[in-house]
């Protein structure tokens, strides 16, 4: 099973026990739930619609901070002795995911779905 996540204005691919780095949650806990986009189950059967994601969840241990890859900026004007160096590094939080939950069916549903096979 695996879900599309929204955070820090992207999109992850996640399933249980992925390894993330996303955009750095200021103020979390050890904990992080995210509200799903998009669900596949192990069947490859697909969830979109929005009443059914909001019952489920993807929860994410937080395992802390780290720094991405170092970019290098320079600015450089011709024949004017301009020259600008400048460097950045980029802090994410770094998560791990615990699990993909999804509401259970109740008894109902479940004979529906006997009686219609």
């Amino acid at each position: 099973m695996y879900a599309i996540i929204r955070t820090g204005g992207k999109q992850a691919k996640v399933s249980a026990g992925d390894v993330i780095d996303v955009e750095l949650l200021k103020g979390a806990g050890d904990e992080v739930t995210f509200t799903p986009l998009l669900v596949v189950d192990d069947k490859g059967k697909t969830v979109t619609e929005a009443g059914k994601l909001e019952k489920m969840k993807v929860k994410a241990k937080v395992l802390g901070e780290v720094k991405g890859d170092k970019i290098d900026i320079f600015k450089y004007k011709n024949k004017s002795g301009y020259r600008r160096r400048q460097g950045h590094r980029q802090r994410y939080s770094q998560i791990e995911i615990v699990s993909i939950t999804k509401p259970r069916a109740t008894k109902k549903k479940t004979e529906e779905a006997a009686e219609e096979a």
